[in-house]
């Protein structure tokens, strides 16, 4: 199969001529451009699933929402997909500011808007997935909205960060609803094709600067891995077609760039990150890195699960130890290293916002 795959993605490249370029060019992008941000003004608004999303999926029908999600952050179930801490709440301390209160809380907590707001929904992607939840047209108009009713000014917007992420929700609803392998080549270039397009609206609306998350290792996740090789190893056939996705994008941001005559758009390379950390050459060591730490107690069942009030899962003892907390997300540890080794290319980020 892993053969087929790189026959049919080397027939792509050559019919479209696209020059096949080592992932590490991701991080020279970092340090090519500058942020011009005010450290006191800045607003944080995200958009996207998962990855990034701190509570917005309802409360009745998401597992994000029951024991044992926010066992070590806050200590209760908050709507975060992780144990703990999620990307956006790192990225956030990176511009000095909240973590941006969730779009659905807004009428509770209205003067948390100052920060910015949390559009993201677990389960979403860039067209329709599975999920009810809004994807990320829908999420961006939630944005147009504010700007109309006057909520946010242009000073407010220039001054200001998108995050968005496309975790690969797009993916794995296309595979769910029996979509081939072969046609997947295809379904990238329009997801990368829509992404791009919604960071362009993102930027027509005010935002000066957009920064979009390259898609991580998928072929490392624990419902990949748990199916090729009992959680001992990545599927290299999959991380191929994540590179395909990843190059994509890189060249239409830098095609983005280019109609702006500026660095308005950046990438944050997930993938080299994620790979740092389980491999285990950044500063923190994770025990079977590809192994979960929440899992459901058969098949039948994952994390966060009940069944007539009974805990249909398992939680892992030393949750520091442990990089993915379920089957897809990391764990606060995880994404803390993820973090870490972002460092280095987000320090230009961070000299830039002190200015």
């Amino acid at each position: 199969m892993a053969k087929e795959i790189f026959h049919l993605l080397l027939f792509f490249f050559l019919l479209t001529g696209i020059q096949v370029v080592e992932s590490s060019s991701h991080n020279h992008h970092h340090h090519r451009h500058r942020y011009h941000i005010k450290l006191n003004s800045s607003k944080l608004f995200v958009f996207g699933d998962s990855y990034v999303d701190t509570g917005n999926n309802p409360v009745s029908e998401s597992r994000s929402w029951h024991k044992p999600y926010g066992l070590t952050f806050p200590g209760k179930p908050a709507g975060r997909w992780s144990d703990g801490r999620v990307f956006t709440d790192y990225f956030a301390s990176v511009i000095g500011i909240k973590s941006p209160i969730p779009y659905k809380w807004i009428k509770v907590k209205p003067e948390l808007i100052k920060y910015g707001i949390n559009f993201a929904y677990g389960g979403t992607g860039v067209f329709d997935t599975l999920s009810t939840d809004p994807n990320m047209t829908i999420q961006i108009n939630f944005l147009q909205n504010f700007i109309q009713e006057g909520v946010y000014s242009n000073l407010d917007l220039n001054s200001s960060i998108a995050l968005v992420s496309a975790a690969g929700n797009d993916y794995s609803a296309y595979l769910s609803r029996n979509g081939t392998l072969e046609g997947l080549p295809a379904l990238i270039i329009s997801v990368v094709n829509q992404l791009a397009s919604n960071l362009k609206r993102i930027h027509s609306l005010g935002v000066k600067n957009v920064v979009v998350n390259g898609l991580q290792p998928i072929g490392c996740a624990p419902y990949i891995t748990a199916s090729s090789s009992s959680r001992q190893k990545c599927n290299e056939t999959v991380n191929i077609l994540v590179k395909l996705h990843n190059l994509l994008l890189n060249q239409a941001v830098n095609k983005l760039n280019s109609e702006t005559n500026g660095s308005t758009y950046k990438i944050i390379n997930l993938y080299s990150a994620f790979t740092t950390v389980l491999n285990n050459t950044g500063n923190q060591t994770f025990t079977n890195p590809l192994q979960q730490c929440c899992k459901g107690k058969n098949s039948t069942y994952t994390c966060g699960n009940t069944e007539n009030g009974v805990e249909m899962y398992t939680v892992c003892e030393n949750r520091e130890a442990a990089f993915f907390w379920d089957d897809v997300h990391p764990t606060q540890q995880g994404w803390s290293a993820v973090f870490s080794a972002l460092q280095a290319s987000l320090h230009q980020l961070y000299s830039s916002l002190m200015h």
